[in-house]
Formats: structure tokens, C-alpha cells, sequence
């Protein structure tokens, strides 16, 4: 099956250029905060998860560069998923992807933000301080959004280096100060612990998949995904090992205790105060900027998904003096707000792990659908991962395998997710029958 691709789209992104977006989408806030929650489940272990977690990130990086170099169109996740299976199981992944990976993300990343700041100031740390900050930030960023995108866009930029430079210098200077006996295996962990834990960590993996969003764009595809997902999948492992690593090998047990600040902890103990300061800070600005982030391009999906008419057609609405998606920008700030008001940082990130857990599943799957139907792109060799369907396959299990940790309300919870999203499918799918477009 030979795919039409978009044209007026220039492909410009080759394989350097989209490692680094997936480095800058992958390494985030969740990092400065998981080595502790990883230590509290399997201590010394933590390497075991890191490797697990690495491993289930190669079989679903080749089910994406697989599905990645025969379908180039914008979208990602979304295009494979509804060339495979049409549009309703594409709705589901768009939907899913939004809600997990950035309302819920976002959510969670807001209260590492706010323990950083009680970490710096304890005037921070009163409930409804917190709760009145989280408010007030996620509405100075729809206004800022709202206003133009241009603005959002130099608040991202100018963060982004900042998040990378405390993390690279607590690593170098951390190998030189780590204890061989904090780093004593404790013995296998269970099954289930190391089910529970890889979807843990499994949050701080998240992101190269919404890098390929812009799939329309890459040059040379068929090489330049699976080169790409490779390169960052490897830089990406190295960098949170050795975060782990250092973190382990100074702290020891009191590294599980520290779930607020692990990594500022670290640095205190290896560079007294100016380093505990400098994570701090670094925390910080990488916490702010990932939710700055979000809510520059989030709300951009569903702004899409309501011009589309595939969700109510207010959101798709721009507004007439800024020319920007202001609905969209207003129901995303809102959502975030009250989840990251009412939830703590563990059991959103499992929430958000799980959500994503769901749309990988059904990329997997539609990696097979794809190769089954030869899709491919005009004049040009799909990559061929080794072992063909064999490799989907296993990655279907693992994931299954990781959803079976979920504890009973947290499948309810998914269940509900994907019950909303189906009733919004087809009542918008009956709208456009009722009153077709003209």
C-alpha cells in the first residue's frame, strides 16, 4: 500500500535535529524527583528497573521507527494508529496521548514545583499557598499563550538549556564521590515490585513519541526515525543511570527518604549548600519550563481535534484579535489546574505512565496492522526491525504485563478514560452525520 504524503511541508529535520527533540522532550522534571521513589521500591536494585525500563523503551522505539518510516505524516502516534486502524482507534490515541502524557504530566511536574519551592522556602509549603500558586501559574501561561504564540515560545526557549546543566555538573561531580558500599545489591526484587517500579520510571521515558509529531517534516525518514529514536533512546539511558548512580552511591538508604529533593540532597552532601542551591534552582526553572512547555503546544492538539470537529467545535475557535486557539488554551489550563490541585506527584505520574502505557499498546499493535498492509511511502524502503512482528509482539506482552500492576482504582480510572472518549467519538461522529460540513 503506497501512502500519500503531505506536501508543502518542508522536510528540513535530519537525524541530529531530531535526536536533540527527542532529548529536550525526554529529559525533563520527572528525573529530579523518580531516583528517590525508585530507591524507596528496590534500593540498590534501582539499576535492574533502569535496564528493564530501557529495554521495553528499545522494543517500542523499533515498533516507532518501524511505523515511523512508512507513515510520515504529522501526528505520530495518532497518523499510525489511524492509518492502521481508522479513525476511532486514532481519536483514542490522540485523546489518550493528551490527557496522560500532558494534562496529567503537566499536573504532576506542578507539584515537583511546588516541593522545590517549599525545599527553598518552607513559606511555600502551606496547602493553600500551594494550591493558590498552581491556580494562578497555569493562568499567567493561558495568558501569556492566549496572547500570541511567539511570547510562549522565547519563555520555552530561554529554559531549556537550564534544565540539562545542573544535572550534567551533579554528575561529574558526583562520580568522584560515591560510596561502593551505598551501591550493595539488596536481591531480586519481586515480580510485581519491578512491574510497579518500571512504570514509574517508565514517566521519565516519556516524550520521545511526541517528538515524532512532526513526521511530515523529517527528511529521509525511513533512516532518519530509527537512527534518531536509537541515538536519544542510548544518550537518554546513560544520562538517568548515571543520575541514579551518583544519587545511590552518595545518599545510600537516606536517598529513599528524600522524595521531595533527591537529587538537591545529592548536592549537598557532594558541594555543601551552593550545590544543594544550583539543583534547586535547576529543578526550578526545569519544572516551570516543562509546564511552560505544555502549555505552549498541548492545547495545539486539541485545538486541531475541534476544528476537526472530532471534539466540540468551540475549542477549534481562534480568537479574532490574537489569532490564537484560546479555548483550547483556556479547557487545557483548567484540567491541569484541578489535577494538579487535587493529586500528589506519585499517583499522577502512574496515571499519566498508564495513559501513555495505552497509546503504546495500540502503536504496537499497528505496527503489525502496518507491515501486514506493506504500507510505505512513494520509492522508498520501510526499516526492518529485526525479528519483523516478533518484536510488536513482545513489546504487547511487556506492556501488558506493566498495566496488570495497576491497582484496582486506577483501572477504574483508565476505564473511565477511555469510556469518556469514546461517548465524545460518537456523539461527534452522529454531529457531523446530522449536519455534514459545507
Amino acid at each position: 500500500m503506497k501512502l500519500n504524503t503531505e506536501e508543502g511541508l518542508v522536510r528540513a529535520v535530519g537525524v541530529p535535529g531530531l535526536t536533540a527533540g527527542m532529548i529536550n522532550y525526554t529529559i525533563g522534571a520527572g528525573i529530579f524527583v523518580l531516583p528517590a521513589l525508585v530507591a524507596a521500591r528496590v534500593g540498590g536494585a534501582a539499576p535492574l528497573i533502569y535496564i528493564i525500563c530501557a529495554a521495553l523503551m528499545a522494543l517500542l522505539v523499533m515498533c516507532f521507527a518501524d511505523a515511523g518510516s512508512r507513515v510520515s505524516l504529522s501526528g505520530g502516534t495518532y497518523a499510525y494508529a489511524e492509518v492502521a486502524f481508522g479513525p476511532f482507534v486514532g481519536f483514542i490515541v490522540a485523546t489518550s496521548l493528551w490527557f496522560g502524557a500532558n494534562v496529567l504530566a503537566s499536573a504532576a511536574v506542578a507539584n515537583v514545583l511546588m516541593d522545590t519551592l517549599a525545599e527553598i522556602s518552607p513559606a511555600f509549603g502551606g496547602g493553600a499557598v500551594r494550591g493558590t500558586l498552581m491556580i494562578l501559574m497555569y493562568g499567567l501561561f493561558a495568558a501569556i499563550n492566549i496572547r500570541g504564540v511567539k511570547i510562549g515560545s522565547r519563555m520555552v526557549q530561554s529554559v531549556t538549556l537550564a534544565k540539562l546543566t545542573p544535572l550534567l555538573v551533579l554528575i561529574a561531580f558526583g562520580l568522584l564521590a560515591v560510596n561502593s558500599k551505598n551501591l550493595v545489591w539488596p536481591g531480586m526484587p519481586t515480580s510485581g515490585e519491578i512491574a510497579r517500579t518500571t512504570v514509574i520510571l517508565l514517566f521519565a521515558f516519556i516524550g520521545i513519541e511526541s517528538a515524532l509529531t512532526p513526521s511530515g517534516e523529517v527528511r529521509d525518514p525511513a533512516k532518519t526515525v530509527p537512527r534518531a529514536v536509537f541515538s536519544a533512546l542510548v544518550i537518554v539511558t546513560l544520562v538517568y543511570m548515571a543520575l541514579q548512580f551518583v544519587a545511590q552511591g552518595v545518599l545510600g538508604p537516606a536517598l529513599a527518604t528524600n522524595t521531595a529533593a533527591p537529587l538537591a540532597a545529592t548536592a549537598r552532601s557532594i558541594l555543601g549548600e551552593g550545590g544543594q542551591t544550583l539543583i534547586l534552582v535547576g529543578t526550578a526553572i526545569s519544572t516551570f519550563g516543562y509546564v511552560a512547555g505544555d502549555m505552549l503546544a498541548s492545547p495545539r492538539g486539541i485545538y486541531a481535534l475541534g476544528r476537526d470537529r472530532l471534539l466540540p467545535p468551540v475549542i477549534g475557535l481562534v480568537n479574532d484579535r490574537f489569532k490564537t486557539p484560546h479555548v483550547a488554551i483556556l479547557v487545557h489550563a483548567v484540567l491541569c489546574a484541578v489535577f494538579a490541585v487535587s493529586g500528589s506527584f506519585e499517583a499522577l505520574l502512574v496515571l499519566a505512565a498508564l495513559a501513555t502505557l495505552i497509546v503504546y499498546l495500540i502503536c504496537c499493535a499497528a505496527t503489525i496492522r502496518l507491515q501486514r498492509m506493506n504500507v510505505r511511502d512513494e520509492g522508498t524502503v520501510p526499516f526492518r526491525m529485526p525479528g519483523g512482528p516478533v518484536v510488536p509482539v513482545v513489546a504487547i506482552v511487556v506492556v501488558v504485563w506493566l498495566m496488570a500492576s495497576s491497582t484496582r482504582q486506577e483501572f477504574v480510572a483508565m476505564g473511565a478514560m477511555l469510556v469518556v472518549e469514546t461517548v465524545l467519538y460518537l456523539l461527534m461522529r452522529a454531529r457531523r452525520v446530522a449536519s455534514p460540513a459545507t
